[in-house]
């Protein structure tokens, strides 16, 4: 896990004493709504919520003996109890419940605790880009394809781009978050041999859950999966927008950089460096979020009603891959607020080609007045490969261009480089995407 973590919150959630707490959380709604069915005696599941307890330190002396983390916890309990005076109350205390029954139940509530952590830091990283957007709009920049110069766009519409997806994955988070947010009391195999039904959809209501409509003895572990793919999902989208800043913070092209704070220091041997290191952090550790699915997606099969190969990987990827998503949302989020973005050198860098980028526009006017697109591309691309080789003016060799002049006005040639011309649909496409 992230030792210098930026929200404390998320790391709370996965503490054993929050683990041990939803545990204990699941136990007393369970005594609570037997106790209303008539199977536990309604004295015994007040005593049990007045009383109940557990400490952490002793739930770990006792699994050091008997192997068995909800004996250990269990036991744990009735000792609050018969501490309490209530030793005889405590013989109801676990009635009727498997192991997972206790786990898997909690284990949701700790997702369903993440997602409401996670699902905001999205929208955040949402707000915070949208701004942007709107901010460079209108500031251009050239296009890049296989990193090659390419054609105009602004640097509004690559937050435009990044805002969007992140709405994508705030939908699939959604999704996935509401699909984990699943119970199961149904006993050893998911028969409900012990209680009922009516009583796990008492439970599970009281935990502010579902119960799932079938189960063996854990929650199918396809739902996991998903809500770890998600996240893994969101961190891909998250490392997409480090490493443009990446590419953008390069020496030969600097039109944007991360934010270099007074007295930050870059490099222990050379003083003049200003590293990528937040974009970097980035984009490693969404490496590890991506890693975590393929322990997830090797949990969905078990051997029959279920073996125990999932739970150690569940004990490391879940609450991994909750903060690390939170821990990366923190990252990007600062990173596209304090970004330092540079309109000049991206205009010197639009111009370095000296009108290659029009090329498009260009060949199109051609085919359009009339000439062959066959030959109107030849003609565009004698002169593409001249500007490329040697350093010319494009623009220029195309306006000395007899063949050109005979289908093209003087006017329509310089309409063919024109960047009002070809960034004319930013606001219907910044339309599309914000409705304003």
């Amino acid at each position: 896990m992230i030792t210098r973590y930026t929200r404390p919150e998320m790391g709370r959630i996965w503490s054993d004493q929050n683990k041990y707490s939803q545990w204990l959380a699941v136990e007393l709604a369970a005594s609570e709504a037997l106790a209303e069915l008539g199977v536990v005696p309604a004295e015994a599941a007040r005593a049990l919520r007045a009383h109940a307890g557990f400490d952490v330190a002793r739930i770990g002396e006792i699994e050091a003996e008997v192997k068995h983390d909800v004996i250990a916890f269990t036991t744990s309990v009735a000792e609050t109890m018969a501490a309490a005076g209530e030793a005889e109350a405590s013989r109801w205390f676990h009635y009727g419940l498997t192991s997972n029954d206790v786990v898997d139940t909690a284990q949701a509530l700790l997702l369903k605790q993440s997602a409401e952590l996670l699902i905001p830091a999205v929208e955040g990283l949402r707000a915070v880009l949208k701004r942007r957007a709107f901010e460079f709009r209108d500031t251009v920049q050239v296009g890049r394809t296989h990193g090659v110069h390419a054609e105009p766009i602004t640097f509004g519409l690559k937050l435009a781009i990044w805002y969007e997806e992140a709405g994508r994955n705030l939908d699939r988070l959604k999704h996935a978050a509401e699909g984990i947010r699943i119970g199961k009391i149904s006993g050893a195999v998911g028969t409900f041999a012990h209680i009922g039904p009516e009583a796990e959809e008492r439970i599970c209501d009281k935990l502010g859950i579902r119960p799932a409509p079938v189960s063996s003895q854990v929650i199918q572990r396809d739902r996991h999966a998903e809500f770890v793919a998600a996240l893994a999902i969101l961190g891909a989208s998250l490392e997409k927008i480090a490493l443009e800043v990446r590419h953008l913070q390069r020496t030969e092209v600097r039109e944007a950089e991360e934010y270099f704070a007074r007295g930050q220091k870059g490099s222990s041997a050379m003083p003049h460096k200003r590293n990528p290191v937040v974009c970097e952090q980035i984009c490693g550790l969404a490496r590890v979020l991506r890693g975590n699915v393929t322990g997830a997606m090797e949990n969905v099969a078990l051997w029959h009603e279920r073996d125990i190969s999932h739970s150690s990987v569940e004990r490391v990827i879940l609450a991994d891959s909750c903060i690390l998503a939170d821990y990366l949302l923190a990252k990007t989020t600062r990173l596209a607020d304090t970004l330092v973005v540079y309109p000049e050198r991206m205009r010197r860098n639009l111009d370095l080609t000296r009108g290659l980028i029009f090329s498009g526009q260009l060949l199109l006017d051609l085919a359009a007045a009339g000439m062959l697109r066959e030959t109107a591309y030849r003609v565009v691309q004698t002169h593409a490969m001249q500007a490329w080789e040697n350093g010319d003016d494009f623009r220029a060799l195309v306006e000395a261009d007899p063949d050109i002049h005979s289908v093209l006005t003087g006017a329509q040639i310089a309409e063919a480089f024109s960047l009002e011309r070809q960034l004319r649909n930013v606001g219907a496409i910044f339309k599309r995407v914000f409705g304003v």
